[in-house]
């Protein structure tokens, strides 16, 4: 952080949910927070920055409900999509694991835990290789 100070650790919530969800035997290493306002999107795209594609990604949606689309491991072939609601959680692992995914749009208004709306998305992952 610009604080110089180090992250906070994750919530333990979280890496119970992480436990539950992600059948990987290694705790997450980072936890990826994004907002998104009403009108934001984000384009179709992999996680692929880690070294251990091995381990899953874990998203958790917060927040506005939002279009989710989620194709193949290469740009070409269909799509489909997907209404997360606040709570949701997708994991992409296995064969999944570097699939194109992105948000198409955001719902205004369709969660009250924001008070200013919007959503927030929390993806936890593996960084490095265990070893």
């Amino acid at each position: 952080p610009v604080t110089g100070e180090p992250w906070p650790p994750i919530p333990e919530a979280l890496l119970q949910l992480w436990r539950e969800v992600s059948a990987y035997p290694h705790p997450p290493e980072a936890c990826l927070v994004n907002f998104y306002s009403a009108d934001a999107k984000m384009g179709l795209h992999q996680d692929r920055d880690e070294k251990d594609f091995a381990a899953p990604v874990v998203s958790v949606s917060l927040g506005d409900d939002c279009l989710f689309r989620v194709g193949q491991n290469m740009r070409e072939g269909g799509t489909k999509s997907f209404r997360l609601k606040s709570g949701d959680v997708v994991v992409l692992g296995g064969d999944g694991r570097l699939c194109f995914h992105g948000v198409d749009r955001i719902y205004p208004s369709t969660s009250a835990l924001l008070k200013n709306g919007g959503r927030i998305n929390l993806t936890l992952r593996r960084v490095t290789v265990p070893g």
